[in-house]
């Protein structure tokens, strides 16, 4: 994996459940160092269901975040949602993610590239 990338929360979530193999050293480093995620990628994560019984395990998906830089909603990127939305029927969060890639020029890794794919957006499935 070489240049900059914006984590979609599937691939957040996946990695901190460890579901990615032994061989998956490279995103091991990525997300140690410095990640990117979007801001609605923080509320998903952070909003898991599963976190409200299990403090410690928020604790550490906190800590997990915590090195990542968080793109806010701003005004660029709520205009290329806008964008999306009117050619396409993906749910606003997406949308969302998918402009804070494009607005920052950020390939998008998900799980989901293929849904990505159609609306212009540059991404990588990590998991293929």
């Amino acid at each position: 994996m070489d240049g900059r990338y914006l984590f979609d929360t599937n691939v957040l979530i996946y990695y901190f459940n460890g579901f990615f193999s032994e061989d998956d050293r490279e995103i091991d480093t990525i997300l140690a160092e410095s990640f990117n995620i979007s801001i609605i990628t923080r509320i998903e994560f952070l909003g898991w269901a599963g976190f409200s019984t299990d403090s410690m395990l928020y604790e550490n998906a906190n800590e997990f975040i915590g090195n990542a830089t968080i793109f806010d909603l701003d005004d660029a990127i709520a205009e290329e949602t806008i964008k999306i939305r009117l050619h396409s029927r993906i749910k606003i969060p997406d949308a969302i993610i998918a402009a804070t890639s494009k607005v920052h020029g950020l390939r998008l890794l998900t799980n989901d590239a293929d849904g990505y794919k159609k609306l212009g957006i540059n991404v990588s499935n990590p998991l293929s």
